[in-house]
């Protein structure tokens, strides 16, 4: 990789995750819709495709609060390509139950059905397999350490009703390996499944990434900084978290208090034991982050003040209040991770928004990493907000309209204050279509890249909004309910208007 910055020239993105592309039974997979969808950005010049965790979510449909952080979301598995490859047989796709083609939002109970139901079809044709699937399968668990405590995990969740690891019985709870030999011996076929669905999840999002890079389209990934309590990941490695063996919190994650909670924010997530993971020189970081980079070209760090310093609070706290700043040592993680790369410039974009200290806007541009501007936060009234676009310096940003945790830009001008519309509309261009007007805006800045959610593209509302931040219901579930040739002309006016701000590719 040059020495370059890792965005190098003006350029175009849009933020849509797999699960919101058309094309799948339930949601949107890893077949044909996402490389159709591809093919779009190709045609239209527009260059990066954005996606939120591309791991499987928690209860709620969150991908940030999940119980891996190194598999990837069955519910992507794409049934067509297994059918398609002799991996399942089936005579009537019916048979695999209702399906949610027609509906805007799907059903997240539907899509856990349909991943069991191909899961128990894979193991009923793995014996009819050659030996040559087999032999690649069996080299691919070797490879990815992360399978098989990710597969056990699993397996165990499933036999005690899903409940939390610290709830299960004491060797199951604690781990012990000399007990679960002889279980998962018994478990044997249950935890091939999980282990078959993995490899072939693998395998399909392979398949999509090299053809997106075979026609230059790069795709950005998601990483959150913390990590789910109740995961394999804190199961399986419980020394590297603030975590007792019977699942009981040391400290906890959050932020302090500040203008929007007068008690901060409590996240209930363990935070890390930094003197450990530096005896083990980062090891389980550094797989983490190798596992990414198979899968992406870029990756937003979610929390990426996180790596300079963390707001720490005792696991027992009911507010985040009285907690303190503990340092991190993120520049030494930072640095392993070039070497491991073999780069000058790191492929991370950092998420920087809130408020940033001066530590952690040090971190960011000692590695060149390129941060982010969000329009929706530029228009108090401050005339130093650091979202307005006149005070955005120089290119290594990337500026959105909004992210997945946003208002559509539809929504948020008609809840926007009518002194905020009157400021924007005397100082902007600004149409009758706010959604488009804000993109234009985002277009016409300095940074090199722009990215924008599709349901911005497509001037929605707020009834296609992905996420409510501190909310749990209905979140996640939203589906493009529209074949992709039906927005082409959205697209085309998107790469229009990227075109006349020399953003788009020839």
């Amino acid at each position: 990789m040059s020495k370059e910055k890792i965005i190098t020239k003006k350029s175009l993105g849009i933020l849509i995750h797999p699960s919101s592309i058309p094309g799948g039974r339930v949601c949107g997979t890893f077949g044909r819709g996402a490389k159709e969808w591809i093919k779009k950005l190709h045609n239209y010049g527009i260059e990066y495709w954005q996606f939120l965790p591309l791991t499987p979510t928690d209860s709620s449909g969150s991908p940030y609060s999940s119980p891996s952080s190194f598999a990837l979301n069955p519910w992507f598995l794409d049934m067509d390509d297994l059918i398609e490859k002799g991996f399942i047989f089936i005579s009537n796709k019916d048979e695999l139950g209702s399906t949610s083609q027609n509906c805007d939002h799907f059903d997240f109970d539907i899509a856990d059905d349909l991943s069991k139901k191909l899961g128990r079809l894979l193991l009923e044709g793995w014996d009819s397999q050659s030996k040559e699937r087999k032999q690649n399968f069996y080299k691919w668990i070797s490879k990815n350490s992360w399978v098989e405590d990710y597969a056990t995990f699993f397996v165990i969740r499933e036999e005690f009703n899903k409940l939390p690891w610290w709830e299960w019985p004491h060797e199951f709870r604690v781990k012990n390996n000399k007990f679960l030999e002889s279980w998962i011996d018994k478990k044997r076929k249950e935890i091939l499944v999980k282990k078959l669905i993995q490899w072939h999840l693998d395998e399909q999002w392979k398949s999509i990434k090299n053809f997106a890079n075979s026609i230059n389209i790069k795709l950005i990934g998601d990483l959150p900084f913390y990590v789910s309590r109740d995961s394999a990941d804190v199961w399986s490695n419980k020394s590297l978290f603030s975590i007792l063996k019977n699942g009981d919190l040391i400290f906890q994650s959050g932020v302090p208090p500040d203008y929007f909670s007068s008690t901060g924010q409590l996240w209930g997530t363990p935070t890390y034991f930094w003197s450990k993971h530096k005896r083990t020189n980062f090891d389980w970081w550094r797989k983490r982050f190798k596992r990414q980079f198979e899968l992406v070209d870029l990756l937003r760090f979610d929390h990426f003040r996180g790596l300079a310093g963390y707001w720490r609070v005792n696991g027992n706290s009911k507010t985040a209040i009285c907690g303190k700043w503990i340092n991190s040592p993120g520049r030494t993680l930072l640095n392993k991770l070039k070497k491991d790369l073999g780069t000058e410039r790191l492929p991370i974009i950092a998420e920087d928004l809130g408020v940033i200290t001066p530590d952690v806007e040090k971190l960011r541009v000692t590695f060149q990493l390129p941060g982010m501007k969000i329009l929706q936060f530029a228009f108090d009234g401050n005339i130093d907000n650091p979202y307005l676009p006149k005070n955005i310096e120089g290119e290594n940003w990337v500026v959105y309209t909004g992210t997945h945790d946003n208002s559509t830009s539809i929504s948020w001008w008609e809840c926007l204050e009518s002194n905020a519309k009157k400021r924007i509309k005397d100082e902007y261009k600004f149409s009758e279509n706010p959604s488009w007007s804000l993109i234009e805006i985002g277009m016409n800045t300095s940074a090199n890249l722009f990215i924008a959610p599709i349901q911005d593209i497509l001037s929605l509302d707020d009834s296609s909004r992905l996420n409510i931040p501190g909310t749990i219901q209905n979140n996640w579930k939203w589906k493009l309910n529209r074949p992709l040739g039906e927005i082409e002309d959205n697209l085309r006016r998107f790469s229009d208007l990227g075109n006349s701000f020399g953003r788009t590719r020839e």
